[in-house]
């Protein structure tokens, strides 16, 4: 389970409540899902709450990204899509305990967005 590498720029730096939005300049490919050229992005929706932030805010760009892709096709489940975000968390190298944190953040607040 290995990702391509991630090839973004940045085309707003103060959108989505100052996280910006970056497009991909090349495809995100990890396992069978590939990111197309151009798709938008902000990466983690982590609240810019100090404790909450500090845990798990900047981790897991790369499984972030396809997490925003995969609610946007809507390909699969919700419930899938997450469970893939976990698993794909994990193998970017963050901590399970961390991507179980993030992977219950979006179960519990990320409905509104798929």
């Amino acid at each position: 389970m290995t990702f391509s590498k991630l090839d973004v720029e940045q085309v707003e730096d103060v959108s989505n409540e100052g996280r910006g939005s970056w497009k991909l300049l090349s495809p995100l490919i990890y396992n069978d899902i590939e990111v197309p050229v151009g798709f938008v992005t902000d990466f983690a929706s982590v609240p810019r709450i100090p404790f909450v932030f500090d845990l798990c805010g900047d981790r897991g760009n790369l499984a972030s990204t396809v997490h925003d892709y995969l609610y946007s096709v809507r390909k699969y489940p919700r419930k899938q899509c997450d469970q893939i975000f976990r698993v794909a968390l994990i193998d970017q190298g963050v901590k399970p305990w961390i991507a179980r944190l993030m992977y219950w953040g979006v179960r519990l607040f990320g409905g509104s967005h798929y």
